[in-house]
């Protein structure tokens, strides 16, 4: 069996190959765009879902008020799964200064 001694070799050798990802996926929970994007989805789409089953809801029975609970519920539900996702919850910034975080420790604010 014939094998080449010369091997050809690329010239980068940790190259990426045709089939290797080697982007950064993000999950929509780093927070900026894709988390609010992700709470709008959230919230509309419940609105929306809940919304349908109230309105079927109200067909049914004969009634025009069940609506307007599911719009309600299914905003709840949007606000609920944001806060699950840790889309909602509050991040201080690295860094800076504590200028802005509320009162003074001893109480005086306005003090000189």
């Amino acid at each position: 069996m014939f094998t080449p001694r010369n091997k050809r070799r690329s010239a980068t050798p940790n190259a990426p190959k045709p089939g290797d990802s080697t982007e950064q996926v993000s999950d929509g929970s780093d927070g900026g765009y894709n988390a609010g994007i992700a709470v709008f989805s959230y919230i509309v789409g419940g609105i929306i879902v809940w919304s349908l089953i109230g309105w079927g809801l109200d067909n049914l029975w004969g009634t025009r008020w069940i609506v307007l609970l599911g719009a309600l519920l299914g905003a709840a539900g949007g606000f609920y799964l944001s806060h699950m996702h840790g889309l909602t919850s509050h991040r201080s910034s690295s860094g800076g200064s504590k200028a802005d975080s509320g009162p003074s420790q001893d109480g005086d604010s306005n003090a000189k």
